[in-house]
This record gives C-alpha cells, sequence and structure tokens, in this order.
C-alpha cells in the first residue's frame, strides 16, 4: 500500500455549551504539508444535552461509566456517526443509535444536530437539529413510540448522505435498511432492505450478518443517481474480513445487484464511514477496537473499485494513519504528534481536495479514549493532506 461546549445563539431555545475550537492560521488549509497535518481541532464536552428534551439512559446501569451516572433528564448529544458539510461553514451530524442496542436505547431519540463553528471566537454554536420521525406509518413493524418519533430501539442509523432535492439517504445497521427522509426528518418510503442480507435485529428472515455490522458507511455517485452503502460485517459465507460495498440505484429504486468488495487489513478491523472522491475511488475509514494507548490502527485509505490489480478486491491507498498526524502549531495542547485514539472513529468528510474533516463517536459515556476513566468528547479535527486527492468537483459541492 501506498502513503498518499456548545452554546446557545440568543433567542432560539436550542442548547448548548461551549465547544472550543483550535485552529492553524487561517489559511492553514491551503498551504503544502509535507506530511499529513492537523490545521483544526474541537472539542464537544462528553456532558452536552439539548435543553428541555426528554429523558434518556433509563435503561442503563445505574452504577457510573467513566465517572457519569445515568439517567439523565435530557437527550445527551453525542454519538456522531455521520457528517454532512453545509455550504455556509456548518455541518450536520448524525447521532447514531443510543446505548448500543435496541434493548437499552429505546429512550434515545434519533437525531440529526446541526452544529457551526465560529473561528474567530474559537467556539461552536449548535444551531439547532431535526428529530427523525415516521408520522405517514410506513415501518412496516411496531415502533417504540405512539406518536412515531424513531428511537434507538427501531434503528441503528449509521451513516448519511444529503441528494440534490435536500432530502437525506440514511444508512442503518438493524436491516440493514436504507432509509429516506425529507429535509425535516419525516421518513418518505418504507425502510429498503439490503436483497439477501439479514441482521440479528431484523424481525424478518434468518440472520447472516453479526449484530451492530450493517450499514456503517454510505457514499454517493457524484452525480447523485447511486448510493453505495458499506457494510461493517461480512456476510456468512464471504471470506471473513470482506466487506460488501452494494450499489443501490435512486432512479429506479432498487438495487443494481453490482456490488464490490473492501478487504479489511485485519478480520479483527471495522469500518466507521465511507465517502466517495470521484466515480470509483471512495475515502474508507478503518479502524481497530482500541482506545487510547491500545489503539494500533486507526487509517483513512483511499479505495479504488476498478481493481486494478485484479485480485478481487478494491485497491487501497493509505491517506492518512489517525495515530501519527504532524502537529506543529500544537493545536488543542498537545504535542508535535497528534493521535486520535478513539475506539470509533466514523465521520469523514472532505473540507476541499486536499483537506479532510473527521470526528469521533464518543459511544457516551462509555468510551475513554483521550484519557483513562473520563468519558472521550466528541472531537473534531481537519487534516491537510501532502497532496490533493483530485476529487470530482461535484463531491465538494453541498447542497
Amino acid at each position: 500500500m501506498r502513503q498518499l461546549a456548545f452554546r446557545v445563539a440568543a433567542g432560539t431555545g436550542v442548547l448548548v455549551s461551549t465547544l472550543a475550537l483550535l485552529a492553524a492560521p487561517s489559511s492553514a488549509h491551503q498551504r503544502d504539508v509535507p506530511v499529513p497535518t492537523l490545521t483544526g481541532f474541537a472539542s464537544l464536552p462528553a456532558l452536552t444535552f439539548v435543553p428541555g428534551s426528554e429523558p434518556s439512559g433509563t435503561a442503563l446501569s445505574t452504577a457510573p461509566v467513566n465517572g457519569v451516572a445515568a439517567p439523565w433528564p435530557d437527550q445527551p448529544v453525542q454519538g456522531f456517526s455521520g457528517v454532512l458539510r453545509n455550504g455556509d461553514g456548518t455541518y450536520d451530524v448524525l447521532s447514531d443509535n443510543g446505548y448500543g442496542t435496541k434493548a437499552n436505547s429505546a429512550d434515545f431519540l434519533l437525531r440529526i444536530q446541526h452544529i457551526g463553528p465560529v473561528l474567530a471566537t474559537g467556539k461552536v454554536d449548535v444551531l439547532g437539529g431535526i428529530n427523525l420521525t415516521d408520522p405517514a406509518g410506513l415501518v412496516p413493524f411496531a415502533l417504540t413510540r405512539a406518536d412515531r418519533v424513531l428511537t434507538g430501539a427501531d434503528f441503528d442509523v449509521e451513516s448519511i448522505v444529503r441528494a440534490e432535492d435536500k432530502s437525506l439517504w440514511i444508512g442503518d445497521e438493524f436491516g440493514p435498511w436504507l432509509l429516506h427522509f425529507d429535509r425535516a426528518g419525516r421518513l418518505l418510503s418504507a425502510p429498503i432492505p439490503l436483497p439477501g442480507v439479514v441482521a440479528p435485529e431484523n424481525p424478518a428472515g434468518t440472520p447472516n450478518l453479526p449484530s451492530s455490522k450493517g450499514f456503517e458507511g454510505m457514499a454517493s455517485s457524484p452525480d447523485g443517481r447511486y448510493l453505495y452503502p458499506l457494510l461493517e460485517g461480512t456476510v456468512a459465507g464471504d471470506t471473513p474480513g470482506d466487506l460488501r460495498l452494494n450499489e443501490f440505484d435512486r432512479q429506479t429504486g432498487g438495487y443494481t445487484g453490482r456490488k464490490f468488495v473492501y478487504r479489511l487489513d485485519s478480520t479483527a478491523n471495522a469500518i466507521g464511514d465511507a465517502i466517495a472522491v470521484d466515480a470509483n475511488r471512495f475515502l474508507i475509514i478503518e479502524r481497530d477496537g482500541g482506545q487510547g494507548d491500545t489503539a494500533k490502527f486507526k487509517r483513512i485509505y483511499l479505495a479504488d473499485r476498478r481493481d486494478r490489480n485484479h485480485d478481487g478486491v478494491m485497491d487501497k491507498t493509505l491517506v492518512v494513519d489517525l495515530l501519527n498526524i504532524a502537529n506543529p502549531h500544537g493545536l488543542g495542547g498537545f504535542g508535535p504528534v497528534f493521535r486520535f485514539p478513539f475506539q470509533t472513529i466514523e465521520d469523514v468528510a472532505l473540507l476541499d481536495a486536499q483537506t479532510l474533516v473527521v470526528l469521533n463517536d464518543n459511544n457516551f459515556p462509555g468510551s475513554a479514549g483521550r484519557t483513562p476513566n473520563v468519558p472521550d468528547n466528541n472531537e473534531f479535527i481537519t487534516v491537510r493532506l501532502p497532496a490533493s486527492l483530485h476529487p470530482d468537483p461535484r463531491v465538494l459541492h453541498t447542497h
């Protein structure tokens, strides 16, 4: 392989707490660098909640985890498993199913948070957000809530794409299903299953996919016609460590039958996200299950579906080792080598042709990768690459 605290805006009624955002000089994103280099750092405090929402964590043990005891009077702003870049410097981040399982996440409301860094002040505002709902009754099985607000006991949402009409396509792990929402978070059609693949949480069929191994990443073709959801786990009967990248045609509303294979470096690894660079190349986060000092493998690869060496799997080129990022400006108070040592790193976006945005999922309150026995914050970083990825210009466009 080649190496290539949010706060509330006055009068909005929306939380929040302060998020410190540190960045290199404003021109840093355009500078040439010899190695992948940290150009921005932010940290959303783990104990950040949506005020005036609803109690959450009531199915968790009351014994403190990393010093934090459940339940909480409000919904935590946590678990970022997908990110969308907006054209105005803000981001939409997808919170996943809550606390890890169907059984303990019935009081976690599935939500997209709208956040905006303000570099001049070193802070980020939480500008709002939307809950995901099914008011038209399109989900064919019983939901947790009578008001059809979706929860972590209904779906485990892990990946997100915005279409040109501003509707949202979300990849789920419980089906695995594709979910299509309007821009207000209302479900537009029944959940779309992946033919021949059934997760243990799916009420239909015999499972052939491990639990929590569904659509962890999802990319859109530059022209918007195709979606490419990537499974996190190996389907029974496939080569261990081989993950299916399936092609879904939005125009026909069904899968085309074409699929590509992403091979993990180790069968113990998992993927965290997948986005398109052009029609053939994808950025894919691959990581081990370690955190802190036990984190040994946290990488972003460029994966090419053209399989030019004809070995039956996507070609992989290392783009950045997230445990070895140059930090010449000492951003975040860290030393000259910055590590992103989290158990789950589930968000990547292109800021420009040579700069990545990366976020972790903090598994609140369970992960403690930054400081032992302290719940992880949700961190936001920007990384400048030494060379352009030469993306299709359309993937940098925001709808």
